[in-house]
């Protein structure tokens, strides 16, 4: 296995996309012990065609030997090192509601190398709460934990209506690349990154594809 790395800009986006579906198979069969694992085994489940994950680790090098599959533990490491994740990562969310709760307390994100290094509400009820092994904390305290901590992500999880309140607040604190969970759309400066994960678009485009595979299994 070869330690290449190709230049970022000339990966494209589709390989870059489909990186965290093969790192969460991997820790996924590292959990259940599993120390090889041929590309058959990972296109089922990250989803992906076999021979397209092939195609998309010839970017970062010559992964896997023939006959044998890729070991599990160098390839996590590898995809780590690639995508960044292979040191801890801060993020800080907005909203101590049910969703950001739910967030903050997946123990998955750590073994993703991220670390949730505050959860922040500006409800009085909430503000003091124990959420996992986090304390929700005033969202006024939020410029000043980014700056001690050199918090780079921050994460939206309020309702609609206070969405681009809580991108203004993140803008304002430094938070540069932003996860918004909000169905609201929200505006950010040109030097920050937002990416919009709105569960319900998701539940819709799959419902896409279930009509059309129900239809096709009703007209056969």
């Amino acid at each position: 296995m070869t330690d290449e790395t190709a230049d970022p800009k000339s990966i494209p986006q589709g390989v870059v996309e489909r990186l965290p579906h093969y790192l969460n198979a991997l820790l996924h069969l590292r959990r259940e012990g599993v120390q090889t694992v041929s590309s058959a085994r990972l296109s089922t489940l990250a989803e992906v065609n076999a021979a397209q994950i092939r195609r998309d680790l010839t970017y970062f090098g010559s992964f896997g030997k023939r006959g044998v599959g890729y070991d599990v533990a160098m390839l996590i490491d590898r995809i780590q090192r690639i995508l960044g994740s292979d040191h801890a990562h801060r993020i800080a969310i907005l909203g101590a509601g049910n969703l950001g709760s739910a967030i903050a307390s997946y123990d998955g994100l750590r073994a993703r190398g991220f670390t949730v290094a505050g959860l922040f509400d500006n409800d009085p009820r909430r503000i003091g709460q124990r959420v996992a092994d986090l304390i929700v904390r005033d969202v006024r305290d939020l410029p000043r934990l980014v700056a001690e901590q050199g918090i780079r992500f921050g994460v939206i999880a309020v309702p609609p209506e206070s969405a681009q309140e809580a991108a203004d607040r993140l803008c304002e604190a430094g938070i540069r690349v932003i996860l918004n969970y909000s169905p609201a759309y929200v505006s950010v400066p040109p030097d920050v990154t937002i990416h919009n994960t709105d569960p319900v678009r998701e539940l819709l485009h799959t419902l896409y594809y279930l009509s059309r595979t129900e239809d096709v299994a009703v007209h056969s």
